[in-house]
């Protein structure tokens, strides 16, 4: 959702972090736009675990094996875009404001420049979309705008363009009337905020 400007790093990511921005970058890439076969079968190959993020996963793999690009093509249509207005909005504006285009978006531009990320021209939707705020989060994780930011930086992002509004987006999201497929995606973001927020919290 928006460009990256790229530049040299000099300091190593953990793995765990290198994770943590594989999912970020995962849901980003889902909510983006609607899932192509390729996104589907990916999903599809996950596995999971016992804990509730992997048991999130282990769901959204199991749906995703037995859908199509049409189907989940149809989701998101009748989710994010409807006759006027989809099921969810997915921009950070109007879950702070109830509307968009609002100071939200302000500032998160504001921070953009200071970061040195620039707005892709071609995508023609504000930059306070969940996908792109998500895919920025990642960035900020593993260097994508110079060195990775120091946890303090991520968690300053976190709270001021992400937790503020994400977590109640994805809940609203897991239960949407209209989807299978991103209901389980809006289970996994929902699981994966939460142990996020947890986490800063303890810094």
């Amino acid at each position: 959702m928006a460009a990256i400007q790229t530049k040299t790093q000099t300091t190593a990511v953990a793995q765990e972090d290198k994770v943590r921005a594989q999912l970020y970058r995962l849901l980003a890439r889902l909510l983006a736009r609607p899932a192509t076969q390729a996104d589907i079968d990916l999903v599809a190959g996950i596995g999971g675990d016992e804990t509730d993020l992997g048991r999130a996963l282990a769901d959204l793999s199991r749906i995703a094996a037995r859908l199509d690009t049409n189907e989940v093509d149809r989701e998101y249509h009748d989710l994010f875009i409807g006759l006027g207005r989809g099921e969810v909005v997915p921009f950070g504006s109007y879950y702070l404001t109830g509307f968009l285009h609002e100071k939200p978006l302000a500032r998160l531009r504001d921070d953009m420049a200071r970061l040195g990320i620039e707005r892709d021209p071609a995508v023609k939707e504000p930059e306070d979309h969940i996908a792109a705020e998500l895919d920025m989060m990642a960035g900020l994780i593993v260097g994508d705008y110079g060195d990775p930011a120091e946890l303090s930086q991520q968690k300053s992002f976190f709270a001021e363009h992400i937790g503020a509004w994400a977590p109640h987006f994805f809940r609203d999201l897991a239960k949407a009337r209209s989807s299978a497929f991103y209901a389980a995606v809006g289970d996994v973001g929902r699981v994966f905020m939460g142990i996020e927020e947890a986490a800063f919290s303890m810094e």
